[in-house]
């Protein structure tokens, strides 16, 4: 399925500004996602990423979302950093390469805080800026999504966002802002592999 092309339907579709619940990783890669989004949902960020650390790389991370959400003017939600939780979902999964079955889950556990979240508070739809990442697995995160959207009946806007040089963009903002743009992914089993966000 081409997912670019699939959320410019629903963009297509939307006769009001909805309210859209959108988890972001970082910084850096909301920026591109909020610009292509900002004229069409009334957006909320949700800062959830239980699988950053140490403690003070979350924190780093989270004060640059906190800037970058004011420079856009759109609404930030907060979340307990819970580590423990992203450690405990990973036992045994330890040796898995980055993009194997740890980060499928690590996917599912945000996007079904997300979702939750979503739910409780009203909002039309819930998404992710994971997509825009070219070391994010677009079609699992999708599918994830897809199936929370029925588990919890909210609807999730389907996303690819790396597409149309969504990646590259997020560079060129993440310069014009001065963003830190880490060198991992975040959990310690990404920083093993060096892998960028």
């Amino acid at each position: 399925m081409n997912y670019d092309k699939e959320m410019n339907k629903i963009i297509e579709s939307l006769d009001h500004k909805p309210k859209l619940l959108l988890h972001s990783c970082c910084a850096p890669c909301s920026t591109t996602v909020i610009e292509r989004l900002i004229s069409y949902f009334d957006i909320t960020i949700l800062y959830y990423n239980p699988n950053i650390e140490p403690i003070s790389e979350y924190e780093l991370r989270k004060g640059e979302q906190k800037r970058i959400v004011k420079e856009y003017g759109i609404n930030f939600l907060d979340c307990d950093y819970d580590n423990e939780l992203f450690n405990n979902m990973s036992k045994g999964l330890e040796l898995v390469p980055e993009r194997g079955i740890r980060c499928h889950k690590c996917y599912r556990l945000r996007l079904d805080y997300t979702a939750k979240k979503a739910k409780e508070n009203n909002f039309e739809f819930f998404g992710t800026t994971l997509t825009v990442s070219p070391y994010k697995l677009s079609n699992v995160i999708n599918e994830i999504g897809l199936e929370l959207e029925t588990m919890y009946d909210i609807k999730f806007l389907v996303s690819d966002f790396k597409k149309n040089e969504g990646y590259k963009r997020s560079i060129e903002l993440s310069r014009k802002y001065n963003l830190y743009r880490q060198n991992y992914c975040g959990c310690k089993f990404s920083k093993v592999g060096d892998i960028n966000e």
